[in-house]
């Protein structure tokens, strides 16, 4: 999936107007990304609380009344009252306005085909079907790339408007796929909830339990939109917002295995934490790993050759971007620390701790933010490098200083439970 950004934003960038494009691009797609945080967790959350057709029932009733709201709320947002107050506090270029605008109305099937995709890969993942969850994030890339491709050669879309038709045509193609692979799995709750008794899971339960996780996903990805907003307020901001998207999608690449992490612990880690010990230091390892990477494009020329030659920026811009990808090495290593950390929260049922590291990692960003506007201290996309970076680092640390919350229950703690359970 991490070559999906990288692939639309080098397209973008060798079309008409590849600044305005793709500054409009880094717009639209932080709008979706905010959007579709309320649903970002119905993978985990399908995961953990999926145990029979009845719980599946229930949890699909709230899948469906989360996506709704969210739809509901991507009209509002396009809708232009609301649309022109919004790019009036943005305050970027009239163009780039109407750009933004023709890609949100375009994005409009994004959040709620990943809500639904979420929720059945949950139920995929729960059964073992990991393949299936790969053939589907195949098939949605063949529907993303054939969408763009067919644009740009036989179509009179502009840049930004083909990115985001392919981005929907793609999760919508992967969607379609993963409910149709899972049906069996449904049929075979459904003929197994007639056999015996069915543990009862209640909607305030599934409230309670996601919440946490939900508003984790909202204050993360809210991020991205103030981030955007005190990037036009710094030094350069057209050529900021025309870069951030390009460095975005290749830092992806490197922390897209982090964030799948989360749900391998949380499926591996066992009742009885017996895949701690493992899962922990592969986790450390795999962290290590992709840093490492990164900085070995981050530093050599290869970075020039990523940005110019690949991703399609000008020299001018390739050069601009070169510092404040070297500003992200640690966030692969991050990333990958903290989906483990919060995988262990999920499953000791602490997640209102995965909400406070979102919290540190938002006071974080906003206040850096704040402080390279007020102070001056460097342009936008240093600034929103920095940033994203001291954010990351800061939930990652937060929960560290709670590992003595996270950490399983020796064998006496557990007899102990057990016996006065």
């Amino acid at each position: 999936m991490s070559i999906e950004g990288p692939f639309l934003a080098s397209n973008i960038a060798r079309m008409d107007e590849p600044k305005y494009n793709l500054a409009s691009y880094g717009i639209a797609f932080a709008f979706a990304l905010i959007l579709e945080a309320p649903l970002m967790m119905l993978l985990s959350a399908s995961l953990a609380l999926i145990k029979d057709f009845q719980s599946f029932r229930k949890l699909l009733v709230f899948t469906r009344t989360i996506n709704f709201l969210v739809f509901l709320v991507h009209l509002i947002i396009i809708s232009p009252p609301v649309y022109d107050s919004l790019m009036s506090l943005l305050g970027p270029p009239v163009a780039v306005q109407k750009l933004t605008h023709q890609a949100l109305i375009l994005l409009l099937p994004w959040p709620v085909a990943i809500g639904f995709r979420r929720f059945y890969q949950g139920l995929l993942l729960a059964n073992k079907f990991n393949k299936m969850v790969a053939v589907g994030t195949t098939i949605r890339l063949v529907c993303m790339s054939t969408c763009c491709l067919f644009c740009i050669y036989f179509g009179t879309l502009s840049g930004v408007a083909t990115g985001a038709l392919s981005l929907s045509m793609g999760v919508v193609g992967e969607w379609l796929f993963v409910t149709l692979v899972a049906y069996p799995l449904v049929q075979t709750l459904k003929n197994s909830s007639q056999e015996g008794l069915e543990k009862t899971l209640t909607y305030s339960y599934i409230i309670k339990f996601y919440t946490p996780l939900a508003l984790t996903s909202f204050i993360g990805l809210s991020v991205q939109p103030l981030v955007t907003f005190f990037v036009g307020l710094c030094s350069m901001p057209l050529e900021s917002l025309a870069v951030l998207p390009v460095i975005s999608s290749f830092i992806f690449i490197f922390k897209c295995v982090g964030l799948s992490f989360q749900e391998v612990a949380i499926a591996l880690i066992g009742e009885k934490y017996e895949g701690y010990h493992i899962i922990k230091n592969f986790a450390l390892k795999l962290a290590g790993l992709f840093s490492i990477l990164l900085c070995f494009v981050a530093f050599t020329p290869l970075s020039y050759v990523w940005f110019h030659h690949v991703s399609g920026l000008s020299p001018e811009l390739s050069l601009f971007a070169s510092w404040p990808l070297k500003i992200m090495v640690v966030v692969p290593a991050c990333s990958v620390l903290l989906c483990w950390q919060r995988a262990m929260a999920v499953n000791m049922g602490k997640n209102i701790l995965i909400t406070k590291a979102a919290i540190c990692e938002f006071s974080a960003i906003i206040l850096s933010m704040g402080a390279f506007v007020y102070f001056n201290l460097g342009h936008g996309a240093l600034a929103a490098c920095f940033s994203l970076m001291l954010g990351r680092f800061s939930s990652f640390f937060y929960l560290h200083l709670q590992r003595h919350l996270l950490q399983p229950p020796t064998k006496q703690e557990a007899t102990h439970l057990v016996a006065t359970s």
